[in-house]
């Protein structure tokens, strides 16, 4: 089981996330812009995005939109952007 344990934002819509296996990577999600329907709808403005936050190990946001870690931790790892935090190391 891989969960989110930190989140920083680092402005847009991008996140530099870090996981429960002592891992970190950043994850642009901008591709939400292209997305519709009521729950993605308020995350596509940049300040209501900003509020994201961790709640069982998932990003979250105050509508109750959430991202599953897994999920996000192997996109992350596909691309090739993820690295040893530097606290596990």
């Amino acid at each position: 089981m891989i969960d989110v344990i930190g989140v920083r934002r680092l402005g847009g819509f991008k996140l530099e996330l870090e996981f429960s296996d002592g891992t970190v990577g950043v994850r642009d999600f901008g591709a939400i812009l292209q997305k519709s329907g009521p729950m993605v709808e308020p995350l596509k403005d940049p300040a209501y995005f900003a509020r994201v936050f961790i709640e069982d190990g998932a990003l979250t946001w105050p509508n109750g939109y959430d991202w599953d870690p897994i999920a996000l931790h192997d996109e992350i790892k596909a691309a090739g952007l993820l690295r040893q935090s530097h606290a596990a190391e």
